[in-house]
């Protein structure tokens, strides 16, 4: 209380002073999804943004933002008032290509890093009563047809897209993209056999596969998903890829340190809250945590990889 007299009291009297940071928050945080209602980076962000709100003591309301892969939302949050009221869901490989294949309104080095939230790692799915039962058969088929073998994507540039390069790359095969609008839309051009693999991150590839003709081939992560451990990972068929969609958030660079690490803190308890855990279990959200230096890590890596894809399989 005596902080806010005396913010007052110097405003009154002409003077410039530093808004108080001792009561943040003291009004309701967005959170910006870069990405349309119900996909699962929206579900992810809910189901957090709720149980921030809970640490906080504050409502936290998810905002969709839409378009240019992203780019909207992102570049909304980067120049947005670093005031500590206005977050963003940051993912792979979207917060890397973009600014990699064209001039953006962003870059990763436009905002504070919080830490992670989900890693979903890249999955290829194909039709169950097809010819292909592996990752081995898909590379199998591609080679004796090359050019044959379709992929559907959301989008040019998207996490599914980057998959199929990484295993082109890796396999020494060629596959066709087939961009579409979204993941939903790609689940029913395979069921339909509009194309022979669709791509979707894990969280996706689950639900698309409940009490469909729909197998998954493998993850495109370092280790076998511990919630899915029957699922290999490409690099037991030979080809040790990884990718997806590392989800976490940030806030506009500039942000004072103390709302900062008032909001890596809250987060961090999130994180570790079994409510939180048992609800992103239940969305088949694939939760994982990293600190923000090590988040930061994570995406210098995943930044000069995807540079070294640029270099010899530009995506656009």
């Amino acid at each position: 209380m005596k902080l806010r007299f005396v913010t007052a009291l110097a405003a009154a009297l002409g003077f410039s002073c530093a808004p108080s940071m001792a009561d943040y928050p003291e009004k309701p945080i967005e959170i910006v999804v870069p990405f349309s209602a119900g996909g699962g980076t929206d579900i992810m962000a809910r189901i957090f943004g709720n149980a921030l709100a809970e640490k906080l003591k504050m409502p936290v309301v998810i905002k969709n933002t839409t378009g240019a892969g992203g780019e909207i939302g992102m570049t909304e949050v980067a120049t947005a008032t670093a005031d500590g009221y206005k977050l963003v869901i940051i993912n792979t490989p979207n917060v890397l290509t973009i600014p990699i294949e064209r001039s953006a309104g962003f870059s990763p080095e436009s905002f504070e890093l919080l830490g992670t939230i989900a890693d979903d790692p890249a999955t290829l799915s194909v039709k169950a009563s097809g010819d292909i039962s592996s990752v081995e058969d898909l590379v199998a088929a591609a080679k004796a047809d090359p050019g044959a073998i379709t992929f559907g994507t959301a989008g040019v540039g998207s996490s599914g897209h980057i998959a199929m390069l990484l295993l082109d790359q890796a396999a020494g095969i060629k596959g066709v993209n087939i961009p579409y609008e979204g993941t939903a839309a790609v689940r029913t051009a395979l069921l339909n056999g509009d194309v022979k693999v669709a791509t979707a991150n894990l969280g996706e590839a689950l639900t698309f596969a409940e009490g469909a003709d729909w197998k998954i081939l493998g993850v495109m992560a370092s280790d076998r998903v511990a919630s899915q451990p029957d699922l290999p990972t490409f690099a037991e068929a030979g080809f040790p890829i990884v990718g997806g969609s590392l989800r976490g958030l940030g806030v506009p660079k500039g942000t004072p340190a103390e709302i900062v690490e008032t909001l890596r803190t809250a987060m961090a308890e999130v994180m570790q809250d079994k409510a939180f855990l048992a609800a992103s279990a239940e969305a088949l959200v694939p939760v994982r945590y990293l600190d923000a230096q090590a988040y930061a890590a994570e995406l210098e890596t995943a930044s000069a990889a995807l540079k070294a894809l640029w270099a010899s399989s530009p995506w656009k």
